[in-house]
């Protein structure tokens, strides 16, 4: 006998997902990291998927690449969204990236040693429904090891804006 929640599972409709893209500032100095030393612009392109079952969470994906040419990165992470018009969209991921993995490197190097190649990136969006297929957010994204690779842990901090278009 099937269990009834892979029953409601298997009835869930099938979601499209939706693309989406931005412009960041890079490395804003904040009081959640301790760098603010790289510069430039990050451009962002991704994907997320639909919902997950009668969940409000959505799988995402996404690659940013830095103006300056210091930390690139992809992430991959589940968010939620909360509300329809108006809405709120926490998310957390993981997140490699091509900036320097070292520990305490050279402090005046203008580069953030992260002390490890992976880290966790929590975010949060606010965003407004333009029509159907189209909406837009503001958002910070946080990149950090939570100190769980040692004591280091400058961490980044990203602010800016997104379009994302619905399939």
């Amino acid at each position: 006998m099937l269990c009834p929640a892979l029953l409601l599972l298997a009835a869930a409709p099938a979601q499209a997902g939706e693309l989406f893209g931005g412009v960041y500032v890079h490395d804003v100095k904040l009081p959640t990291d301790l760098s603010g030393v790289e510069g430039g612009l990050d451009f962002q392109i991704g994907y997320r998927g639909g919902g997950i079952a009668l969940t409000p969470l959505q799988p995402y994906a996404f690659a940013a690449i830095n103006s300056a040419g210091k930390t690139d990165y992809a992430v991959v992470g589940l968010s939620a969204k909360f509300g329809r018009r108006i809405y709120i969209r926490p998310g957390l991921g993981v997140a490699i990236h091509t900036g320097s993995a070292e520990k305490f490197k050279d402090p005046n190097d203008n580069e953030i040693d992260f002390g490890s190649r992976l880290l966790f990136e929590p975010e949060l969006a606010v965003g407004t429904r333009i029509n159907s297929r189209l909406s837009i957010e503001a958002s910070w994204i946080h990149m950090s090891h939570a100190q769980l690779f040692g004591t280091q842990n400058p961490g980044i901090d990203n602010l800016g804006v997104r379009l994302n278009l619905a399939l």
